[in-house]
């Protein structure tokens, strides 16, 4: 084989060899079903086994979450919901798809945790009224009058709100 074909032929093979498996890796989904929350301090906790609702037709787990249709009920004195101590406190409940950010004392927001841009879920931080998608960087508001859908590819704009009540130490979340 000529050396000018032999090198054609065979650098692309390996430049992305070298190159490709992180570009791919950069710019893919990533598990998001890896874990049940995140918060602002890493706080991580796994999936826990459901068990049925006395209630009827809702899932209870351990972690202090109680999902029927499409409502989500929080007991806010679960361990698991210690981490929203202050305002600008917020957690990741990637098990029912929804950012959890406390307000004040008596209020709090909720979001779709799926970033426009990529689709992600799992990654996210909070600063200055804004979320960041830990994939790409890309801030999303949470005022809700630009809103972008999930895997839109949009870079900015507000995430999908949810309605939120307090009763007591329960969090009501409607995600319709």
């Amino acid at each position: 084989m000529e050396r000018r074909k032999f090198l054609k032929n065979t650098c692309p093979t390996i430049t992305f060899a070298f190159f490709g498996l992180s570009y791919i890796q950069a710019c893919s989904k990533s598990d998001d079903e890896s874990s049940s929350y995140s918060s602002n301090n890493s706080n991580i906790v796994p999936d826990d086994i459901s068990s049925g609702n006395a209630s009827g037709g809702g899932t209870q787990t351990s972690s202090g979450i109680v999902s029927s249709g499409n409502n989500i009920t929080i007991d806010l004195t679960n361990s698991n919901f210690s981490s929203l101590s202050n305002p600008g406190d917020f957690i990741n409940l990637t098990s029912v798809g929804v950012l959890l950010l406390k307000i004040s004392s008596s209020e709090f927001r909720a979001f779709d945790n799926c970033c426009p841009h990529s689709g992600t879920k799992n990654d996210w931080s909070y600063s200055n009224q804004e979320f960041t998608c830990g994939s790409h960087g890309n801030k999303f508001g949470i005022d809700g009058n630009n809103i972008v859908n999930c895997g839109s590819a949009a870079t900015s704009g507000d995430l999908k709100t949810y309605s939120t009540s307090l009763a007591g130490d329960s969090l009501t979340i409607t995600t319709s």
